[in-house]
């Protein structure tokens, strides 16, 4: 999602460079955000991923078994036989 402009028009590439080079002049620091990092092993996130996978799929079985019969025929229910027919072990 886009930011909103911060005047009534969007800036130019020149105004957007004049901006950053006035602010970095003016001696105040940058706000950097910085995003936290995994720092679990990929076999980790790995397992992580088929538990969640497991747990989503016993999720989607108990729906599928609570589906009421005039839908046991619906494109829903193929989706959801599909679903806990996988075996994300495998």
């Amino acid at each position: 999602m886009p930011r909103k402009s911060i005047g009534e028009r969007p800036m130019t590439n020149a105004e957007r460079q004049a901006r950053c080079r006035a602010a970095r002049g003016s001696g105040t620091p940058a706000v950097r955000i910085r995003r936290p990092l995994d720092h679990r092993s990929r076999a980790k996130r790995w397992c992580d991923a088929i538990s969640e996978l497991t747990t989503l799929q016993g999720h989607y079985a108990a729906w599928l078994e609570a589906l009421p019969e005039n839908l046991q025929d619906s494109a829903t229910a193929e989706a959801l036989h599909a679903i806990c027919d996988l075996d994300p072990r495998a």
